[in-house]
């Protein structure tokens, strides 16, 4: 399976994530919405951000140019890759987290 199909269907299609990217923790987006575009400086900010959480959690994440800092975003880490979700009203947090978390488990038991 590609890595955008892994966007479109598991992410997106699943009805409880507005916007998607997987980015390389090394950098670059392998996959993302139609217009959903993390700038260098954002990719850097997330992966950094796995480094430092509390930095995180005090200061937000920017996605796309939009800060958020506790609802309205999902990330997850893998081995390899970084899951990297929105989600917008009526979605709620609990309805989208196990879409992310549960693809990222899949990706990890696969080594990525």
């Amino acid at each position: 399976m590609s890595w955008q199909t892994y966007v479109d269907s598991n992410l997106v299609g699943s009805g409880k994530v507005s916007k998607a990217a997987i980015i390389g923790q090394a950098g670059g987006v392998w996959a993302a919405s139609p217009g959903y575009n993390l700038s260098p400086a954002e990719q850097k900010a997330i992966v950094n951000a796995f480094k430092n959480l509390g930095e995180a959690q005090a200061h937000g994440v920017r996605l796309a140019g939009r800060k958020f800092f506790a609802d309205g975003c999902t990330i997850v880490k893998t081995k390899q890759a970084i899951l990297v979700t929105e989600y917008a009203a009526p979605i709620q947090h609990p309805e989208s987290v196990p879409v992310v978390v549960g693809l990222a488990d899949y990706l990890k038991s696969v080594n990525y």
